[in-house]
């Protein structure tokens, strides 16, 4: 184990890579933890937070200022917009908030850490070349991943520190209140079903149920992002890192809807944002029956799951790169839904 003081700024510590990312740093024994957030949070043994505005850049100096040991950023925060192009101003924004604060004090500072995802290669947008690499060509912006990495790829020109961007596919892990969380959507959809006694049907497009996927366990993301900010040979590279299996939802969803004692039926095609508009009243109902923990609005990630249903395209990317650089860890994505759905009900965010 190193002897070197190794201090961990997190940004975007109360999301669902954030969360698991401090979950893991403390973990290792051999980390002080720093975590960002709007809310701030909780502090407990080696891990403090501090509540700051990114999108202010005064504030961004007052609140880090002062912190003269971090060694690491780990940048997850994310702001959403409606639209792709409206996202570009407030999320590269925030990066250069906080780089501009931390970097003129931090003089240990060793290395910067992007997350980032497969809209680098336009996963968004529409088919794309697959399996994506990290040396495929750009497309025409707005992207604020881009962006951002082409920020961190001139500010660290002639600099001692490195940088890593790491690109999952949709990541799924707990935390509430965050927009792009598919494993809540899921577990949140199932459980209005079955209290509605009707089966679970997949509501993507109807290519989507066959469509070639992967996802990335955060607490998997978490490790790779340790490890790209602490090997050497990742300086300054780019990581695809997913759970290392393939799947289509064709298959997937009836051992999903089994957890839940669910029958299937056949896929539907409809708007979750729309359909779940009017059932604020049941989930309240539902809270107090089951004595559940979370409010509607801090499990309707409804959009997010929308917009993942609607993939009627194969959505991979290669990470071989990952494993070619020393990282090995792979996670079955069928038992990672389960584990997170076994927490979210003991938790009491589901019945």
């Amino acid at each position: 184990m190193s002897t070197e003081r190794k201090v961990a700024l997190v940004a975007g510590a109360n999301g669902v890579i954030g969360r698991n990312l401090v979950d893991h740093l403390v973990s290792l024994g051999d980390w002080e933890v720093i975590g960002l957030s709007r809310r701030g949070g909780a502090d407990r043994g080696r891990v403090r937070h501090l509540a700051v505005d990114l999108l202010d850049p005064a504030d961004a100096r007052d609140k880090l200022g002062g912190l003269t040991d971090v060694t690491h950023v780990f940048y997850a925060a994310y702001q959403d917009k409606p639209t792709w192009a409206e996202l570009v101003a407030p999320n590269v924004g925030m990066l250069v908030n906080l780089v501009d604060a931390i970097e003129p004090v931090a003089r240990g500072l060793r290395h910067i850490s992007l997350m980032q995802g497969y809209k680098v290669y336009g996963a968004h947008l529409g088919p794309f070349k697959t399996p994506a690499r990290e040396d495929d060509a750009g497309h025409l912006p707005p992207e604020f991943n881009v962006d951002q990495q082409n920020f961190l790829e001139q500010r660290q020109q002639g600099k001692a520190w490195t940088w890593s961007a790491l690109r999952p596919s949709v990541v799924c892990g707990f935390a509430l209140g965050n927009p792009m969380n598919l494993a809540t959507v899921i577990a949140v959809y199932a459980s209005i079903s079955k209290e509605l006694g009707v089966p679970l049907r997949f509501p993507g497009k109807p290519g989507a149920y066959t469509s070639l996927l992967e996802m990335t366990d955060a607490g998997l993301l978490a490790k790779a992002t340790v490890w790209a900010a602490t090997d050497e040979r990742c300086g300054n590279q780019a990581f695809n890192i997913n759970n290392g299996d393939l799947f289509r939802w064709s298959e997937l969803w009836p051992k999903l809807a089994r957890w839940f004692d669910l029958e299937v039926a056949p896929p539907l095609q409809m708007s979750l944002e729309t359909v779940m508009a009017d059932k604020e009243p049941l989930w309240n109902s539902m809270r107090e029956r089951y004595g559940l923990e979370p409010s509607f609005g801090e499990v309707s990630s409804w959009r997010f799951g929308d917009f993942v249903f609607g993939w009627d395209y194969d959505v991979i990317a290669d990470g071989s790169k990952a494993r070619r650089f020393g990282f090995h860890e792979f996670v079955d994505t069928e038992e990672m839904f389960l584990s997170i759905f076994d927490e979210l009900r003991k938790r009491k965010v589901i019945p």
